[in-house]
């Protein structure tokens, strides 16, 4: 998410060794994957986007190439954990501002770590290209889109992992804070979360304004990708939304 829902850049590595999980990706069906990175989307927008397979010996691949400047896929690494885990699933799509710049890291955290560079290092890479602006953000509003029904990253309460449907919006804040808004997220309760709020994924460049969708959208969200969800569990079942392990 990703939400990421990495609030806090230090509490997540410092938890890090709590994940223990197998390493090696999994290539989903294209098919299923298709649906699934699409599904961070509207509807209306799903059939100009462009989309983004992961193969997991070389990193993310174009499978179709869009119209509106939207790009998606569905990430598996968060470099900022210094963790590798095989179970992160989260469908997200960027605008054409994203997809110009945010975009990039995550492809390139996704071949990086394909060739074998190791959680740690890629973290380090991935913060030096920040610091010597081989990554910029982007230079004007803008949002990801991450609605889809299911995802599994960190969350609330704990950051630790966890299955969720937990549809919202990323609007495009570098080194804003909650304290720039006057934001108090608690992620020990769900009602302060539907305001907006600032997720820091990692470093400052990646801070995003969160806005979560309100209950009748997500119970609509749910119920038109019921099939989705339902295909997703069967795969695999860490992405089922009744899955509670970390």
């Amino acid at each position: 998410m990703n939400l990421g829902f990495a609030f806090a850049a230090a509490a997540m590595i410092a938890a890090a060794p709590a994940y223990a999980a197998g390493t090696t990706l999994d290539q989903m069906p294209p098919r299923l994957e298709t649906r699934f990175a699409l599904s961070a989307l509207p509807p209306a927008m799903r059939d100009k986007a462009t989309v983004y397979l992961l193969d997991p010996k070389t990193g993310y691949r174009l499978s179709r190439e869009g119209t509106s400047g939207v790009a998606c896929l569905v990430q598996r690494t968060q470099w900022e954990l210094a963790d590798f885990r095989n179970d992160i699933y989260y469908a997200v799509c960027y605008d054409a501002a994203g997809a110009e710049t945010y975009l990039k890291y995550v492809r390139d955290a996704a071949a990086l770590r394909a060739q074998g560079l190791g959680p740690e290092a890629l973290k380090a890479e991935i913060e030096k290209r920040y610091r010597d602006r081989t990554y910029k953000v982007p230079e004007k509003p803008g949002l990801s889109y991450m609605i889809g029904p299911v995802m599994r990253t960190i969350g609330p309460p704990d950051l630790e992992v966890h299955t969720m449907a937990m549809p919202h919006l990323m609007f495009y804040a570098p080194f804003l804070t909650n304290a720039d808004i006057g934001a108090l997220p608690d992620l020990a309760n769900p009602a302060s979360l539907q305001s907006p709020f600032i997720d820091r994924q990692g470093n400052g460049e990646q801070s995003y304004m969160i806005q979560m969708v309100g209950a009748a959208e997500k119970a609509r969200i749910l119920a038109d990708e019921k099939e989705l969800v339902d295909e997703l569990c069967a795969y695999r079942n860490v992405l089922c939304l009744d899955h509670t392990q970390h």
